[in-house]
């Protein structure tokens, strides 16, 4: 809803969270100049304080004067704009402090369990690691870290997929899965500098953060099917899939990016190698299965990748780490990679669900039965036999996709 001339005259009517804008003339500085007082209150005060604290990071970066222009979020509490200044692109991060949520095991929220970045220090540590190793992350002109606001470059906006609805472009995902091989490849630390000074440690995916996550489909994916599951149900569940993701503990960690997929990739014609694909959204990365990030590109929840596709792609990563390491397991790493997309899948319908039932976003349950359907090929594989039968029995979904 939206007010204008007079709301004073509506005292008492106002909604409590909402923003007031005042306009005053000021013709010492023109007659179609205004000054403008926004006011939060409610929910909107803190998001209104946050106006003043972007602009005076902007002025102080060299931006005061730059045009801005929001650009569509995604899933997660970040916002972007588009910053124009000179002719030149950039973008602004704000990404707020994320505050603990309510305490959901041994004392701890999700988000310290499932290992989410709470500031923006680990997506500086990931940017940083990854340009020095030749890899196609935004490079980073000016960052307050407290305040959760990053200046950083424009990679621009040319996708790894196109048409409508999108389609995922081969050329561009086989360019993907080379940086992945390339990246896999090497021997990658676990501290990363951030400044002088300032060291970060990235955690590992460790079997309580992979448990947790799958949990999400018994608490928000299986409740808006209407579909209940008993006590010991829950536990079988949990005992599979412990089992299932131990060779995932045990596999060579390496960086997971986390949400490696079709949003988050950038093409970038204009250079080369692997370097044409530009990298996002990686502050929630951790140490774990280079199964996870494979996973997540070629069984992308937002777009439709063929089955045949994948099976090329998965082909193309396992014969350039064979190539590289004759010594790679590559039965051993499909297994790790059915496992993983299943595990990832299991969440995402979770987040998909919670998002419209919680956060108010229904636009994600379009992809469920996308999702559904990967969940339905990886858990076909041999080593989830029992997984496969537990989905099959409790899953209402999974019922209708198997007749």
């Amino acid at each position: 809803m939206t007010l204008l001339e007079w709301p004073d005259r509506a005292a008492g009517h106002l909604p409590p969270n909402r923003f007031d804008v005042a306009l005053t003339l000021s013709p010492q500085q023109g007659e179609t100049f205004r000054h403008a007082r926004v006011t939060g209150y409610g929910t909107f005060a803190a998001r209104a304080e946050r106006i003043a604290i972007i602009r005076r990071f902007l002025e102080r970066a060299g931006f005061g004067l730059a045009s801005r222009q929001r650009i569509q979020g995604d899933a997660s509490t970040r916002c972007y704009e588009r910053l124009t200044l000179e002719d030149a692109s950039y973008i602004l991060m704000n990404s707020p402090r994320r505050p603990d949520g309510p305490v959901v095991r041994d004392g701890k929220p999700y988000s310290a369990i499932a290992h989410l970045a709470e500031s923006v220090t680990p997506f500086v540590a990931m940017a940083q690691a990854l340009r020095e190793r030749g890899f196609s992350a935004p490079a980073i002109f000016a960052a307050d870290r407290e305040a959760g606001l990053l200046l950083i470059e424009d990679l621009g906006p040319e996708l790894v997929v196109a048409g409508a609805p999108p389609a995922p472009i081969e050329a561009r995902y086989e360019v993907a899965v080379d940086l992945l091989a390339a990246l896999h490849r090497e021997l990658l630390p676990e501290l990363l500098p951030v400044e002088l000074g300032v060291d970060y440690r990235l955690p590992h995916y460790d079997m309580e953060a992979l448990l947790i996550e799958v949990e999400l489909l018994l608490d928000w994916y299986l409740p808006k099917l209407e579909a209940k599951v008993s006590d010991s149900k829950r536990d079988r569940y949990l005992a599979l899939w412990r089992e299932a993701l131990l060779p995932a503990l045990d596999a060579q960690p390496t960086w997971v990016l986390r949400d490696f997929h079709s949003p988050n990739l950038l093409w970038l014609p204009a250079r080369t190698g692997v370097a044409r694909i530009g990298l996002l959204d990686f502050q929630d990365a951790v140490r774990g299965s280079a199964a996870y990030d494979l996973a997540a590109l070629l069984q992308d929840a937002r777009v439709d990748v063929p089955e045949m596709m994948e099976i090329a792609l998965l082909s193309r990563y396992t014969r350039a780490r064979l190539t590289a390491e004759p010594s790679f397991d590559a039965p051993g790493f499909v297994r790790l990679y059915a496992t993983l997309a299943a595990q990832r899948a299991s969440k995402i319908l979770g987040i998909f669900a919670r998002l419209e039932r919680r956060d108010g976003k229904p636009q994600y349950l379009r992809h469920l039965p996308r999702v559904s359907a990967y969940l339905q090929r990886a858990l076909a594989h041999p080593a989830l036999l029992q997984l496969n039968a537990w989905y099959r029995i409790n899953v209402p979904a999974l019922k209708a996709l198997s007749r």
